[in-house]
C-alpha cells in the first residue's frame, strides 16, 4: 500500500512540472524547448567565464612576447 501512495505522489509531481512547462499563464513561456536550454546556456556562460579568466598567455604575434588573457 505504501508503493501505491508514493507511485501516485511522484506522478502527481510530474503531471504538475507538465502542467507548469507548458502553461501560457505564466509570466514567461518556459516550455520543453526552455527545461533544456537554460540549464545548458547557463553551464556554457559559466565554463566560457572559467576559461576566459583562467586562460594563460600566449604568443599571437609570434615575437615572443607573451599577450595576456584568452583575447
Amino acid at each position: 500500500m505504501t508503493t501505491t501512495i508514493q507511485q501516485r505522489e511522484s506522478a502527481n509531481l510530474w503531471d504538475r512540472f507538465c502542467e507548469w512547462v507548458t502553461s501560457t499563464d505564466n509570466r514567461l513561456y518556459v516550455g520543453w524547448f526552455g527545461v533544456l536550454m537554460i540549464p545548458t546556456l547557463l553551464t556554457a556562460t559559466t565554463c566560457f567565464i572559467i576559461a576566459f579568466i583562467a586562460a594563460p598567455p600566449v604568443d599571437i604575434d609570434g615575437i615572443r612576447e607573451p599577450v595576456a588573457g584568452s583575447l
